[in-house]
């Protein structure tokens, strides 16, 4: 069977862990600190890890980054917390944690999440592929930032990103992210970085996230990386919501700034892209599904209009946090939209169609919105939405297919 390591702090639950892992034939080693876990690692080379996030000398979700960024997340890792969070569990998932189990650990689940990880394996060519622009830029907005994306990586090793916090800069740096092409989160690495981490990235991605958010010791892997980028043949992509004065106020060096400014693309923020989120909400609910982070669980129609008016201040972060946990919460093979609602934040207005848009295409937006609003509210009621909007039902019928919207409740067909 396989080689398995399980790192926790508590004698007791290793203990449980390796009888139970051991009667189902599984050979089970054993490590109570991050320490101990590094050298289990490199001496076993175990098929999968099951790995605490609270510990004493290092959290287990630095050893995981410690190890992607290394290019040592050569097997599958699922993390277990006792005081498990929505945002712990997105973090240890997008570094590349397979699973996420809350103590205290169901027998069911635990043999559930450990069949599942060795059947799926950790390879690049087993994982499924992070989401980017690749998978949901298929129109409008989307489908010219990926263009655009990768028309400038293709003249240049350096991109900047301008985009504002809890943008969907990583998305769009993913683009450039084909199967199995080699991926370093310079965020992740606290210390120095060494040559072995440069060589992980070869012919691949160095993303640094959020400028803003880097420390100095950060700052000069990314000054050491940009030096080395032809050696590489790698792309340096970095996104910040600041700009070079900030950073440069910051304590940022300004011939660093200079390099990474030069070639600059700006996002737009998430709710100018109404017309796609979801599509967007889609392809980011399938990733969650094949990754194994959710059950299966499918987006319906009745949702999208609530993501279309919902303004978004938490950006991609909050989509990807609300998705999930929708999913998880939703008892049948569809996300709840009144589960959804309650799950966004509160307090935060529709978000209003451009006012740099020609009057006939914002009265259009504003038209549609207004529907959707209306008949989210209403149910898909026309009676009552014909009253509500003061229209006759034949030119509201008229109205709502001129706009793209459905006619009706889910089944209801008007002819």
């Amino acid at each position: 069977m396989a080689r398995i390591l399980v790192v926790d702090d508590e004698m007791g639950i290793r203990e449980l862990l390796s009888e139970i892992l051991s009667d189902e034939g599984h050979d089970v080693t054993l490590a109570e600190n991050a320490a101990a876990a590094r050298s289990a690692r490199a001496a076993q080379k175990p098929d999968l890890v099951l790995l605490d996030i609270w510990m004493p000398d290092t959290d287990g979700i630095s050893l995981l980054k410690e190890w992607a960024s290394g290019g040592q997340l050569t097997m599958p890792v699922i993390m277990m917390s006792g005081h498990g969070t929505i945002d712990s569990a997105v973090e240890a998932t997008r570094i590349g944690a397979m699973d996420f189990l809350e103590k205290p650990i169901a027998l069911a689940k635990l043999l559930a999440a450990v069949k599942r990880a060795l059947a799926r394996g950790s390879s690049p060519e087993q994982r499924p592929a992070a989401p980017s622009l690749a998978a949901v830029g298929r129109s409008g907005q989307l489908r010219d930032l990926r263009r655009k994306v990768e028309q400038m990586a293709a003249r240049s090793r350096v991109l900047l990103l301008r985009c504002g916090p809890s943008s969907f800069g990583e998305l769009a740096a993913r683009t450039l992210a084909a199967p199995g092409r080699r991926w370093l989160e310079l965020a992740s690495l606290s210390g120095p970085i060494t040559q072995e981490q440069l060589d992980a990235a070869r012919g691949g991605v160095i993303h640094t996230g959020d400028l803003g958010h880097l420390s100095r010791m950060q700052q000069k892997n990314l000054a050491f990386a940009l030096d080395r980028l032809d050696r590489l043949d790698a792309r340096l992509i970095a996104s910040s919501a600041l700009g070079p004065a900030e950073l440069q106020a910051a304590g940022w060096e300004d011939a660093l700034l200079a390099r990474l400014f030069e070639i600059v693309l700006p996002l737009p923020p998430l709710a100018e892209l109404r017309d796609e989120i979801g599509d967007l909400a889609e392809d980011v609910l399938k990733h969650l599904v094949d990754a194994g982070e959710v059950p299966p669980r499918r987006l319906p129609e009745s949702v999208r209009p609530l993501l279309r008016q919902h303004a978004w201040p938490g950006g991609y972060v909050e989509l990807v946090a609300a998705l999930r946990s929708a999913a998880l919460a939703a008892l049948d093979d569809e996300l709840d939209a009144a589960s959804l609602r309650t799950l966004l934040r509160p307090g935060s207005a529709p978000a209003l169609p451009g006012l740099d848009q020609p009057l006939r295409e914002a009265r259009e937006a504003f038209e549609r919105m207004y529907f959707e609003h209306h008949m989210e509210r209403e149910g898909g009621n026309m009676t009552r939405l014909a009253e509500r909007s003061g229209l006759e039902r034949t030119h509201l019928y008229r109205k709502l297919k001129q706009l793209g919207l459905p006619v009706g409740r889910r089944g209801e067909h008007h002819d």
